[in-house]
């Protein structure tokens, strides 16, 4: 069939690779949501009196079909049909005939887009916090397995005080659990639907918006029609900030291990499996995946920003603009995902060499702690200060498990209360799978199919 808006022009054909992009590529991630999406807005024009019993069968029977004939590898899209909106309408009316061609009363492509969108991106929100949950607990089990183990505490990369494994690993730990938090805080934000929006300014159709919200199991329609135009590429550069914070997170991991992984370190060995080899020098055993993950990690800022600087000027209404703001965000979510599972799998095989680790406790990694106990016997700390610093040598020798041990303020070495930190990530993992299978079942009362739309 010809393109959704074809009328008597035929495009130009500069023209019409210039705009179809790689939408063709791109939507093959989008198939599923919009069989969904379409389903359910069947449903509400039938509800509205626009179908018959019979078409709404048919339609629904068709769409199901097209479902199954991707899963096959029998359907998919060619550039002349421009995107999977076109490409699904003509399949459907080759299968069912003129009821096929009623599919789009009431809607258009862009509330048809940001719909297979919004499905996408919402799954894709649940995938992403869900991998992090297993960082994350990843992290605090080798924490766990690793407490006490001491560890030469930096800042401005040199000795500074006494630490562990386990402060080191759980600190990761939590952090990636508040960004399970904040990536969660903008799920209600996008579990709101766009269908039945139009083209900015609704139909003069009875849909019932709400309606189709639910079918979709949104928790409500975004009420007003031009914010929900409006929200596009908004909603998305939302969240490719959050995993820019996550990628930065990640970033610093993999510092971290590639610092403590060297010879002259010798803190940490590297899963050989997971570390490739050089083409000249034999020794060679490269952490190309840590290195890969800090370049990456800017890569997903620069499409947060890509996305922003594309809609940043535009009006209200819909703009061709938006067309570009969908391959950098779901390459930015896919990028992040096998970021968070990448490290997982590198942390999983991380070996701690203990007695390089107490090597690397030097005297002067004491000071502070040499300082803290002279000023028990009621000496200003500025003077105890001064003379510890003019004198480093005549620092006490201390026992590094011990010094672990004795600082038991919440959070630090002795009293990092990693069962909590462990306790609190699996409870958010309980809470994100719930709400995932609560997204398969509403599809499989949708369409019969058991199926994830991103995965």
């Amino acid at each position: 069939m010809g393109k959704l808006w074809q009328k008597e022009i035929t495009l130009d054909s500069l023209m019409e690779e210039f705009t179809v992009g790689n939408d063709p590529v791109n939507d093959l991630d989008l198939i599923k949501s919009d069989i969904l999406g379409s389903i359910a807005h069947a449903r509400a024009i039938f509800k509205a009196g626009v179908l018959s019993q019979q078409e709404i069968d048919d339609i629904e029977g068709g769409l199901s079909r097209i479902l199954r004939e991707f899963a096959s590898g029998e359907f998919t899209i060619h550039r002349e049909d421009e995107d999977c909106h076109t490409a699904i309408e003509g399949r459907l009316t080759q299968l069912i005939g003129d009821a096929g061609k009623k599919i789009h009363t009431g809607r258009s492509r862009n509330d048809q887009v940001q719909t297979a969108l919004r499905l996408w991106m919402r799954e894709s929100v649940l995938h992403l916090t869900a991998a992090l949950g297993e960082l994350a607990s990843e992290l605090s089990a080798f924490a766990k397995k690793h407490e006490f183990i001491p560890m030469a505490g930096r800042t401005h990369m040199q000795l500074a005080m006494p630490s562990s494994v386990g402060l080191w690993a759980s600190s990761f730990a939590e952090g990636f659990s508040d960004q399970i938090t904040h990536l969660l805080s903008l799920y209600p934000i996008i579990d709101q639907s766009p269908l039945g929006s139009a083209a900015s300014y609704g139909t003069s159709l009875p849909i019932d918006r709400s309606y189709s919200a639910s079918l979709l199991h949104f928790s409500k329609a975004q009420h007003n029609v031009l914010y929900a135009n409006n929200s596009r590429g908004l909603f998305e550069a939302m969240l490719l900030d959050s995993c820019d914070y996550i990628g930065l997170t990640l970033s610093k991991l993999a510092q971290d291990l590639i610092l403590f992984s060297l010879p002259e370190f010798g803190y940490f060995t590297l899963d050989s499996r997971l570390c490739t080899g050089s083409s000249i020098m034999p020794q060679k055993r490269n952490p190309d995946g840590l290195e890969l993950t800090r370049s990456r990690s800017a890569i997903i800022s620069g499409y947060a920003q890509q996305i922003k600087s594309v809609i940043r000027s535009l009006p209200s209404g819909y703009n061709r603009d938006f067309q570009d703001t969908k391959e950098p965000f779901m390459k930015g979510m896919k990028t992040t995902l096998l970021l968070v599972r990448i490290m997982t799998h590198m942390v999983k095989g991380v070996e701690v060499h203990e007695q390089k680790l107490i090597e690397g406790c030097k005297k002067e990694l004491y000071a502070t702690d040499e300082v803290l106990k002279r000023i028990k016997e009621g000496r200003p700390f500025r003077e105890v200060y001064k003379e510890v610093g003019m004198d480093l040598e005549s620092v006490s020798s201390y026992d590094p498990y011990e010094t672990v041990r004795t600082r038991v303020s919440e959070g630090t070495s002795g009293n990092l209360q990693l069962d909590a930190l462990h306790a609190h990530i699996l409870g958010r993992t309980d809470q994100i799978n719930s709400a995932l299978d609560d997204l398969y079942d509403s599809y499989r009362m949708l369409c019969g199919e058991n199926i994830s739309l991103t995965l």
